[in-house]
């Protein structure tokens, strides 16, 4: 459990619940007593990982694979990456957890579905100026093979927590903002590239949750090997979920990716850098 640093109001708790059976992905976010997960509130998909991952308020999608299963490159007849990829449900190896509780490292090894190797060097922490969550995280090639690394980052908001009045802010939207019901049907998304600040990181709020007295969720990410903002709604029977999704490629099949030059090798024993940061404010 990491435990924030900003006084909660009305004496209730805030804090991270990590799940150390899937990649220290979070299970629950609790601010003021309230957590925002959508819980039993999503879609499935008919893969237990990701019913699971999804249910809580942050899980990763990669690192060889972000999206829904594509056929796997030179592999088998029939042989596919996985839904969203190979690390949702990969136990945590190693984990140490700062002993103030501010921070906690750990290492996941990740078995990918080429038969390739990557190891997860993840960190999380509280800065205390912004009062915010900062997760940094390493993909290392483990393997004897180049992979192109992918990763999106899902942050899932029970949908019961906005009102009427909740907006989606960010740069990177045209105008500025949009409601937080876009596009039509009870399902929507959609993929953008992100705006950079001077630091190199891009930001999105959703801003107005009713179910936390009007206050906003910020979400930040660096920009350089994050370079797209994807959100995803979903009210479909029992589903009431809305996601804030970095992510380092555009929605396209794999083979476009590759014929674009967009899927960058990453080589054995080498790594590539990723880092989010989120805030109720």
């Amino acid at each position: 459990m990491l435990r924030t640093l900003e006084e909660p109001r009305d004496a209730q708790e805030n804090h991270v619940l990590f799940d150390r059976l899937s990649a220290l992905d979070i299970a629950a976010f609790v601010v003021d007593g309230v957590d925002l997960s959508p819980g039993a509130a999503i879609p499935s998909d008919g893969d237990p990982r990701i019913d699971r991952a999804l249910a809580g308020f942050l899980f990763t999608c990669g690192p060889d694979h972000i999206r829904h299963p594509e056929a796997i490159e030179g592999g088998a007849e029939g042989a596919r990456y996985p839904l969203h990829g190979s690390l949702a449900g990969s136990a945590v190896s190693h984990t140490e957890m700062a002993s103030d509780g501010t921070a906690c490292t750990a290492t996941i090894a990740v078995a990918l579905a080429d038969g390739g190797q990557a190891r997860i060097e993840r960190r999380w922490r509280i800065d205390a100026g912004r009062h915010e969550v900062v997760l940094e995280d390493r993909v290392v090639n483990a393997g004897t093979s180049a992979f192109p690394p992918m990763m999106m980052y899902h942050l899932n908001i029970g949908g019961r927590l906005l009102g009427t009045d909740t907006r989606i802010v960010s740069t990177s939207l045209e105008g500025g903002e949009c409601a937080w019901r876009f596009g039509n049907g009870e399902s929507a998304h959609f993929c953008l590239p992100a705006t950079t600040g001077a630091d190199g990181w891009s930001d999105v709020t959703l801003a107005g949750l009713a179910g936390l007295g009007g206050r906003n969720l910020q979400v930040r990410f660096r920009a350089d090997t994050l370079p797209f903002l994807q959100m995803w709604r979903c009210q479909r029977g029992e589903a009431d979920v809305i996601s804030i999704e970095p992510v380092s490629h555009r929605i396209a099949r794999r083979p476009d990716l590759a014929a674009a030059e967009e899927l960058i090798p990453l080589l054995p024993g080498d790594a590539r850098d990723y880092a989010i940061a989120f805030s109720v404010l």
